[in-house]
């Protein structure tokens, strides 16, 4: 599965790229926030980690769901040589939007989440975030195949499509996702600008 993450994470980066165009390239299944929805096009980080909040509580998510989705979430994008989804707070925003959004899209997404516990409980006795990490990707694995076409997981790789959509979504416009995994400038500017002509008098 590392291996299908790693593809995933490169053709992420190939389709967003570097410039403002990018929100435009990110997939959005949840109404929220204008500022958050599309952070690149006015040049703000404003994404899932603003900085240390210590007493953050979830607004939509119960304490179970909420670590579910970290677990879920830093699978889909795990830390590297740059920081994952869980560091990037990516929970943080899809739980906002999901408390923003419609009620059929709320009961989806808890739908889905109750779901993969009721696979887990099936197969291992235990939630999803009680796996060792090994059980956590091969039950994943069916789930992330596009060609997966079994009735019986239909709801499971229909919930992790829409997972995956909004944490790619969430790491990439979050401050980590933007200044570390990207190198995006954001607000920085250039105080000169030579330009292409080489002749001092004409440059600024």
């Amino acid at each position: 599965m590392a291996d299908k993450i790693d593809s995933s994470r490169r053709s992420v980066l190939k389709k967003i790229g570097l410039g403002a165009s990018a929100a435009t390239a990110l997939p959005v299944i949840m109404p929220g926030r204008t500022a958050q929805a599309a952070p690149l096009a006015t040049g703000k980080v404003v994404g899932a980690a603003v900085g240390p909040e210590p007493e953050w509580k979830p607004i939509f998510f119960d304490e179970h769901q909420n670590q579910t989705v970290v677990a879920l979430t830093e699978l889909i994008i795990p830390a590297t040589d740059t920081p994952g989804a869980k560091e990037a707070q990516v929970n943080r925003l899809i739980d906002l939007m999901l408390s923003e959004s419609e009620k059929d899209q709320k009961a989806a997404f808890i739908q889905g989440l109750a779901w993969i516990d009721a696979r887990c409980l099936k197969r291992y006795g235990k939630p999803f975030v009680d796996l060792a990490s090994e059980q956590q990707t091969v039950l994943l694995e069916p789930l992330a195949d596009p060609n997966n076409t079994s009735a019986e997981d239909r709801q499971g790789v229909r919930f992790f499509e829409h997972l995956k959509d909004a944490t790619i979504f969430g790491y990439y416009t979050s401050k980590i996702g933007l200044e570390q995994e990207l190198q995006y400038g954001g607000d920085e500017y250039h105080t000169e600008y030579p330009g292409a002509c080489i002749h001092p008098e004409h440059q600024t």
